[in-house]
């Protein structure tokens, strides 16, 4: 019998190309192709994990890639898979990565079962393949509703059922003409396990059978008659006066957790809160330029005059009177230099920690050691511009009118110095407050209002991106400074400051004498200043 159902995507990781997951879950009523089913623990034999292909919506024509590794646990199998560079894989890791896909689909051969009443219990199964596909499967109580809400509409409708013949390798499906009510009286099944090479009658598994439960443990079942507090408070009196079975219903569990404690083990979740992600916005306000293949050193000719910063000259072009000399003039320029600097981090771990590890942990690893990559190169690009920029020429209030003032000066002094146009301001956390909070005299809101009210801008608490007086915000919690004080927010043109930066990549080097991992990130940036007189701090009063 060839059973296919699905469970959650739990990691999708883009640059290493991977997604993992648990794939087939152990004691758990699943919704399958069969109906409910359970996976007894260690029921799941996997040959090679390097055979087993990942598909596509479980079509064997369209792999996307390949299973590189499973482990056993005892909430069940998970899985990774690295996909293919195939566009079919790179599709597929894309709506992974956007939830679009977010199911990871098993087909088993099942081997040796055992019908349990209201679910097959599978004790016996081999793992043929894995797929992707839109959605998981539902959970054990999402099944028992979604049952229950099949089975009434199947039963308004008609009383047949259908019972499923079940061999190793084939489902055949049979109708019986057999009445709900005759269903409920028979007898409870209570033979032994059949052999799985002899085709036997199993118990039914479609998803529109009623759940049927033993008439005797309706029977024993204790049905309260507590349903609000009222009804509570008066049998937890008449308990008091003796009556029993108002004691039934108010006494406390002989066992509860307190008294078992090792039946109450610790679950451990898949998710991962971290405050570590945050991006890159000073270098997302700066051009970039791509790092040369080779050399510790870059140069960039220029020419930019004194009120630029540099001490380059430019051509003259004069007005003569007719038959006037020309004027000969020079041209001088020269060169900018950046230096290439090696940033990088590394992070040792255990071969056991590696290998016995949740699957998550490899993924959220390397991309704690991204994350703190990005935040180096971002606080050095800020440290660069503070040191490379000019103040801004007059001193300005931490208010609406300050930031009025700042912007349209440092648009003034950009424009002048360089030709080109500010149209990025980099602020830090206070400055994005005060923005925020800036508001008219009749107490509107000046940057966090919908147009056409007001036309200065939009700043929101939940997008570090925004617009102020027409210039691209960028809201950085990188500055040094963290109050609205001198060097808490610049202004730029875009074309004075450029960072160079080459590809991030990752490292792994075993350590042979005691079997430990190193895992390192690294790579190379520069930054040149090209027009000094582009970039304006702020200066406060």
């Amino acid at each position: 019998m060839l059973l296919t159902f699905s469970q959650e995507i739990q990691a999708a990781d883009v640059e290493r190309r991977m997604i993992s997951g648990l794939v087939a879950p152990y004691g758990e009523i699943g919704f399958t192709s069969a109906g409910p089913i359970m996976f007894e623990r260690g029921s799941i034999a996997i040959a090679e994990a390097a055979n087993i292909k990942l598909l596509m919506q479980h079509q064997q024509d369209k792999p996307v890639g390949r299973a590189v590794s499973f482990s056993d646990s005892t909430e069940g199998v998970y899985g990774s898979f690295r996909l293919s560079m195939s566009s079919r894989g790179q599709d597929a890791l894309t709506l992974a990565q956007e939830n679009l896909v977010s199911g990871l689909s098993v087909g088993v051969d099942v081997t040796a079962s055992k019908p349990m009443g209201d679910y097959l219990l599978v004790t016996a199964a081999v793992l043929k393949e894995v797929s992707l596909v839109e959605s998981a499967a539902f959970s054990s109580a999402g099944v028992n509703e979604i049952a229950a809400a099949r089975a009434e509409l199947i039963a308004a409708t008609s009383t047949k059922e259908k019972t499923t013949t079940i061999s190793t390798t084939i489902v055949e499906v049979e109708t019986e003409t057999e009445s709900e009510e005759a269903v409920t009286t028979a007898p409870e099944n209570t033979s032994e396990e059949t052999p799985v090479d002899t085709p036997v009658e199993a118990e039914k598994v479609e998803a529109a059978r009623k759940i049927i439960r033993p008439s005797v443990l309706d029977s024993q079942r204790v049905r309260t008659p507590i349903t609000s507090m009222g009804a509570y408070t008066e049998h937890k009196i008449k308990a008091a006066l003796g009556n029993e079975d108002s004691k039934l219903y108010v006494t406390a569990a002989d066992d509860s957790f307190s008294t078992n404690p090792a039946f109450s083990p610790t679950q451990y979740l898949s998710e991962f809160p971290t405050n570590t992600r945050f991006g890159t916005p000073a270098i997302d306000a700066c051009s970039r330029g791509v790092l040369p293949a080779s050399g510790m050193t870059i140069n960039v000719p220029s020419l930019v005059t004194s009120a630029g910063g540099q001490s380059g000259v430019a051509p003259v072009v004069t007005v003569e009177a007719e038959a006037g000399a020309v004027q000969n003039t020079g041209m001088v320029t020269e060169y900018l230099t950046g230096t290439i600097n090696k940033y990088s981090g590394m992070n040792t771990l255990s071969i056991e920690l590696l290998e016995r590890s949740d699957p998550n942990f490899y993924n959220e690893l390397t991309t704690q050691l991204q994350n703190a990559y990005l935040k180096t190169l971002d606080t050095t690009v800020l440290a660069a511009l503070i040191t490379a920029g000019t103040v801004a020429t007059t001193a300005q209030a931490a208010t609406s009118a300050g930031i009025i003032g700042y912007t349209s000066e440092a648009a003034r002094l950009v424009y002048e110095a360089t030709g080109y146009f500010a149209s990025n301001y980099i602020a830090n956390g206070s400055q994005w407050q005060l923005l925020l909070g800036a508001s008219d005299t009749t107490g509107r809101p000046i940057y966090s209002a919908s147009q056409p009210m007001n036309a200065a801008g939009l700043t929101q608490p939940g997008s570090i991106r925004g617009n102020v007086l027409g210039l691209d915000l960028f809201v950085d919690k990188n500055f040094a400074a963290t109050t609205t004080v001198d060097d808490s927010a610049i202004i730029l043109a875009p074309e004075a400051f450029t960072v160079y930066s080459s590809p991030t990549a990752y490292m792994s080097v075993n350590v042979v004498s005691n079997l430990q991992v190193q895992v390192a990130i690294y790579g190379y940036m520069a930054t040149i200043a090209k027009m000094p007189k582009g970039i304006i701090r702020y200066n406060f009063t």
